[in-house]
């Protein structure tokens, strides 16, 4: 998770359809907070312990702006997400102390964009939205090449 580096390279922070707990908050609080898309995965822990995207949810939510080979792609190359990752609270999240961008895709199927306007809000990132879906890196990697660009040229005329 970004808001949790340490590096003292890190000038700035970049969030894409992200999640960005606030300081004792994990990411299932964040998560949660507004209605799933009926189309998001119930996704539950395998037997040992990890969250995977069922394969038909990359079509019906995670990238459906993706092309099939796309969805194909992402489905075999996916790493999955230890459960507790979701459970533990964070520490002091960066964001609270470096200049933050946010691009919140409207159309996400799996992090609600309202979610998304709740956490760049109170980060007060700067907030790109755009009707994408969860994977605008494969969709649409200009609008988050974009952001990145901008991201940089502010702090280096700092």
């Amino acid at each position: 998770m970004i808001g949790e580096s340490r590096s003292e390279k890190t000038r700035a922070l970049v969030y894409v359809t992200a999640l960005a707990p606030d300081e004792g908050e994990t990411v299932g609080d964040v998560f949660n907070r507004a209605e799933p898309d009926p189309r998001a995965p119930k996704l539950a822990p395998d037997s040992n312990g990890l969250l995977w995207l069922p394969e038909e949810s990359f079509a019906a939510a995670f990238a459906p702006d993706a092309t099939t080979e796309e969805q194909g792609i992402m489905a075999a190359t996916q790493r999955p997400l230890a459960a507790d990752c979701i459970t533990v609270p964070v520490s002091r999240p960066r964001w609270k102390d470096l200049p933050t961008w946010f691009l919140i895709a409207e159309r996400d199927r799996m992090i609600p964009s309202e979610t998304q306007r709740f956490m760049a809000d109170r980060m007060g990132a700067r907030v790109h939205a755009k009707p994408l879906d969860h994977t605008p890196s494969v969709t649409a990697p200009a609008a988050v090449v974009g952001i990145i660009v901008e991201a940089a040229r502010d702090v280096v005329a700092r």
